[in-house]
Order: C-alpha cells, then sequence, then structure tokens
C-alpha cells in the first residue's frame, strides 16, 4: 500500500487542541487568582503577557523553571496544578502521535478508522460520486482505492475531496483487512474491472457477515451484470452501471415530461444503440411504455447489438421498432429512415447517444433544422460549456452521463447514518 497523505479528516471533535487551550487558560486564571510560585514569586504582580508567557512554557518544561504553587485560593492552586500535570502530558502526547504519524504513516491513520467510507476506484465514476458526497458531508471520513501512485491524481483526491488515499488490491483479505471493512459505512466498488468488483464484494462477504447491504457495486459491461443477477454477490449488495443510472435520470427528467405535453404516441430515435442506448430503450419500456408509437435504433452495429441486447432484455411487442444499420452522419441513413417513418410532427424525440459527441452534437444541430419541432437531445460524456451554449442557442438538449450520473446518485449511497 502506497500513495497515503499527511492529513486526514476524522470528522471528530478536536480534543488536544480543546485541551491545549484549556490547560493554558487554567495556568493563567491560576496566575490572574493570585498564585504564585516558589522559584519566581514575583510572577503574581506581573503583567498580563508575562502570566501568558509562563503558561505557555509549562508544556515546553512543565513546572521544572518555576517551582511548585504557592499563595493565593485553593481553586487558584488547583487550577495551576491541573495545568502542571495536564500541559507537559498532552504536549509529550502530541509529539508521540505525530512521531510514530511520520514514522508509519498509513498504519497509524488505518487503525484509527471507523464509520468510514470506502471508494474503490479512481476513474470518473469515483470523481462523480466523491463531488456530490463531499456537496452533502464534507466530514466523514473517505478511504479511496487507486488503481496506480500517480502523484497528481492523488494530490487531486486529497485537495478536492480531502481523502485517505492508499493503493492496493481489493481482492487480497490482508488488504481489506487493512482497511477496517468492518467498520465502514459504505464500500463503494467504482472500479472498471467488473469482474475483480465482484470478486472484492464475495471476498468481503465472507469476511465479514453481514457487509453486503452496505456494498454497492459497479459492473461496466451490462451483459455481465444481467448474467450475474441471479448470484449469492448480486442478490446481497447493490449492483448498478453507471449508464443505467445516467438513463434513467435522462428519462425522468427529460422525456416523461416531454411526453405528458404531446397528444399522440412518441416516436423516439436512438442514434447509437451502444450501454447508454440500450438502457435507455429499457427505462422507457419500464415506465413509459404506453406513450410509444416507434421506436427507431440506429447503428453501425444495429442488428447485432440488437440481437445481444434481447438475449438479457425483452423487447416489448406494444411499439412497433425499425432498425437502421449505418453511420449517424451519412445522409443515406437519415434518407432511409424519413421515407419509412414520420417525423414531421411534434411528438418526435431524438436522441444522439454516440461516444463521438462532436457528431452528436453536429448532427443534433442538422436534425433540428430540419424538424424544428422535435426534441433533439445530444449526449456528451462530460459537461461540456460550449456544448451547452450552442444548445440553449439552436433549442436543444445537450447532456453530459457525467452530470446525469451525478443528479441521480441515490440518497442512500450519500445520506449514511
Amino acid at each position: 500500500m502506497r500513495g497515503m497523505q499527511n492529513s486526514y479528516p476524522d470528522g471528530k471533535f478536536p480534543w488536544r487542541s480543546a485541551g491545549a487551550v484549556f490547560f493554558f487558560l487554567s495556568a493563567l486564571l491560576g496566575f490572574e487568582l493570585g498564585v504564585s510560585v516558589t522559584e519566581r514569586p514575583d510572577v503574581v504582580d506581573s503583567g498580563l503577557l508575562v502570566k501568558a508567557y509562563f503558561s505557555l512554557s509549562l508544556f515546553v518544561v512543565g513546572g521544572i523553571d518555576l517551582g511548585t504553587p504557592v499563595g493565593g485560593n485553593a481553586f487558584g492552586r488547583a487550577l495551576l496544578w491541573l495545568s502542571y500535570f495536564g500541559s507537559p502530558i498532552l504536549a509529550a502526547s502530541t509529539l508521540i502521535g505525530a512521531l510514530l504519524q511520520a514514522l508509519a504513516p498509513q498504519s497509524w491513520y488505518l487503525k484509527r478508522l471507523k464509520d468510514h467510507i470506502i471508494v474503490v476506484g479512481d476513474g470518473e465514476l469515483a470523481l462523480s460520486y466523491l463531488r456530490v458526497l463531499r456537496q452533502r458531508d464534507t466530514k466523514v471520513p473517505v478511504v479511496l482505492v487507486c488503481s496506480d501512485s500517480d502523484p497528481l491524481r492523488i494530490d487531486e483526491f486529497k485537495q478536492s475531496f480531502n481523502a485517505l488515499t492508499v493503493t492496493g488490491n481489493v481482492t487480497h483479505e490482508y488488504f481489506l483487512g487493512q482497511l477496517r471493512v468492518e467498520r465502514a459505512k459504505k464500500v463503494l466498488l467504482l472500479d472498471d474491472n467488473s469482474l475483480r468488483s465482484y470478486e472484492a464484494a464475495s471476498i468481503l462477504i465472507n469476511l465479514v457477515p453481514g457487509i453486503g447491504s452496505r456494498i454497492v457495486i459497479h459492473c461496466g459491461s451490462l451483459r455481465f451484470m444481467r448474467a450475474m443477477a441471479d448470484t449469492r454477490v448480486a442478490q446481497s449488495c447493490e449492483t448498478f452501471n453507471s449508464y443505467h443510472l445516467a438513463a434513467s435520470g435522462l428519462v425522468r427528467s427529460n422525456l416523461l415530461h416531454r411526453f405528458k405535453d404531446t397528444r399522440d404516441k412518441d416516436v423516439v430515435i436512438l442514434a447509437g444503440f451502444g450501454r447508454f442506448g440500450q438502457t435507455i430503450l429499457e427505462e422507457l419500456q419500464r415506465c413509459a411504455l404506453k406513450e410509444l408509437d416507434t421506436v427507431v435504433i440506429i447503428d453501425n452495429d444495429a442488428h447485432r447489438r440488437v440481437l445481444v441486447a434481447d438475449e438479457q432484455m425483452a423487447f416489448s411487442g406494444q411499439y412497433k421498432r425499425h432498425l437502421f444499420e449505418g453511420d449517424i452522419s451519412h445522409p443515406e441513413v437519415w434518407g432511409r429512415l424519413s421515407s419509412d417513418v414520420e417525423l414531421d410532427g411534434g411528438s418526435t424525440v431524438f436522441v444522439l447517444g454516440t461516444g463521438h459527441e462532436d457528431v452528436n452534437l453536429r448532427t443534433a444541430l442538422w436534425i433540428k433544422r430540419k424538424y424544428p419541432g422535435a426534441m433533439v437531445i445530444a449526449r456528451s460524456s462530460k459537461e461540456s460549456r460550449f456544448a451547452s451554449e450552442v444548445a440553449q442557442d439552436h433549442d436543444i438538449v445537450s447532456v453530459s452521463i457525467a452530470q446525469l450520473i451525478e443528479d441521480n446518485i441515490p440518497d442512500s449511497w450519500i445520506d449514511i447514518n
């Protein structure tokens, strides 16, 4: 394990700082109440700054140079004696703790972990989750397991999210034990390697009985996630796909409102039928089936992708379905589409969801000019100021996968009691 930072969030009351203030004020108040010391009897007649100086010196040399408290009332002497013992003990314990932390910082902090969140993965999904988490809770301790020890990325997680960053193999029981998984509030396996995430979850379930309800697994492959749905790990833990999270958010926030505003059933054109397009259609079938008249699928590999999706996602027969194989930037594809499907009405929605952001945006502008009454949605991976400006100027909808994910992260992953 490497890449540990020198400062950590613990979300706890600063007892050491409060103790230092308490012992300093105790000594100062004792001097003010008329208590003197055997080696410096003149301190009782000194000014406030001199008394403050002697009070601070107790943290360094105790009362060795000052002698023992004499005079004054019993309460004042008790306060000064309290500071005589407390100040050097606090200073020594702080020094020892700092030394131990410097010699073995990772082990020192990991042993103290409790009620923390463990995030495995350092990609865009982890960044999105931590952004949302820190907007809600700035104090909960976060341990981030990175795939490498890139100093720039480590510094980003520390500065932006105040996270402890470590590097290790989450499929090793010893490493998981070091993370104090039994004390964690939540374990989010957001790595891109789906099989490794399921493996880590399986080990965790065997290592800590009952932890399954606290584990969230991201599976990058929809096909794999659907195939694993009946396994013990999938039924014990919460599994999700980032594109499914984004697609369900898009349907709820944009498409359902559009469907309610149109009288007739709608024609939905999915230009791009990868993970995003498939999960949009799955969500439409789940919550807006009665609103669909026709679904058009356009993709370079449309027939194969539909066959693959049809293995685990049953297509409904309650709407018409058309497949067009080809590049969405090719005019011939749109020519064939317009001859087979009526697109001029206001009940038409175009979703440009391929992995080519520039093609999505350019095609969206062309479609909006050709079909001004239609709703046109262009997808990007990250939020783009330029794409948002273009969309606003031309009455199209620009959506980013990252923003859709952040807007639809379940509250149960964030508001952890």
